[in-house]
């Protein structure tokens, strides 16, 4: 089989696309024969040595792919071969085949493509249970989505209307938040060009958000932290900026207002009821055409490296994914 390798931490164009043996599978295992493989943030990270986790070299970036199930191992049931599926993993999904724990291989609706089922698991299961089960947003709360264009943020804007939520889209240009209105944000941002804890101020007559979804970190945290509600809880997605930030505890305090942090992978080894009960909720808005993923970009495998150019450059909006 064939897979993207990174053998030393680096920038994209240092991947390398090689010949592998098939992974064996192993008890309670299944493996996939990849047909899509998403593209993420993390990966990005990842080859570069500064994400969270640092496999052994050589490895494969991807956290999520769908494909069939071609082979199965002791205590899985034979009749799963042959089944359409999306999962998740820690790494390793650029790649031809994949295994992976049969818990991990979720059923994929029969009118959802690879190519969707490859972009949907990550970004719509954290956008989800962050909202849900950390945030516990209520129906007619102010939701604050930054980066609401991503893959994830565009997922926070869907998720957010169907909980019954007023959301406010802010995105670096116009492109991006016509996409956000587009999947039903209320209100916009643009903070290229508009003072964001002004517009924050404005939009809310000075009540401020209830819940921040950010995913981008840096110097949006910093304006948009000083503009949450009383008792506002502050979702703590990601770092695409590059910046990690830092909150002044005085804001918390004064305004009774929560940091809470959103780990979705964890969940799968800490406690896999959370993901369970979220992706039933989640399929059943997608069978009832409820969510609409966006897939800007499918790309060959082999051109993984200008996949990730494109999303660390932000040349996209909703998912890109690899074709296999």
């Amino acid at each position: 089989m064939k897979a993207v390798l990174c053998k030393s931490f680096g920038a994209p164009d240092q991947l390398t696309v090689e010949d592998l043996e098939s992974p064996l599978v192993k008890r309670d295992e299944v493996k996939i024969r990849v047909r899509a493989c998403g593209v993420n943030f993390p990966d990005a990270l990842m080859i570069q040595g500064l994400y969270q986790l640092k496999p052994p070299f050589p490895f494969s970036p991807g956290l999520e792919v769908a494909g069939d199930i071609i082979e199965v191992g002791p205590g899985v049931d034979t009749e799963r071969v042959g089944q359409r599926i999306m999962a998740t993993m820690m790494f390793g999904g650029f790649a031809e085949e994949v295994v992976v724990p049969q818990s991990a291989a979720l059923h994929m609706p029969a009118n959802m493509s690879y190519e969707t089922g490859a972009g949907f698991p990550l970004v719509y299961g954290t956008a989800h249970v962050a909202l849900s089960c950390r945030a516990r947003l209520n129906a007619g709360e102010i939701l604050l989505v930054l980066g609401a264009a991503g893959g994830v943020g565009l997922a926070a804007v869907e998720i957010g209307k169907l909980m019954s939520a007023r959301v406010i889209a802010a995105a670096s240009n116009a492109h991006k938040l016509a996409l956000a209105r587009s999947r039903g944000a209320d209100d916009t941002i643009n903070y290229s060009h508009e003072d964001l804890r002004e517009r924050i101020k404005s939009l809310t007559e000075d009540r401020g958000p209830d819940v921040i979804f950010d995913p981008v970190g840096g110097d949006i945290f910093d304006q948009a932290v000083r503009r949450i509600a009383w008792e506002g809880r502050y979702l703590v997605i990601g770092f695409a900026s590059g910046r990690i930030p830092a909150l002044p505890a005085n804001i918390a305090l004064l305004k009774n207002a929560s940091l809470v942090g959103v780990f979705w992978g964890a969940y799968l080894s800490r406690d896999p009821g959370v993901v369970k009960r979220s992706f039933q909720q989640l399929l059943t808005w997608y069978n009832d055409d409820r969510l609409r993923p966006h897939i800007h970009r499918a790309y060959p495998l082999e051109d993984a490296p200008n996949a990730l150019e494109d999303l660390i450059n932000r040349r996209a909006m909703g998912k890109l994914v690899l074709t296999v």
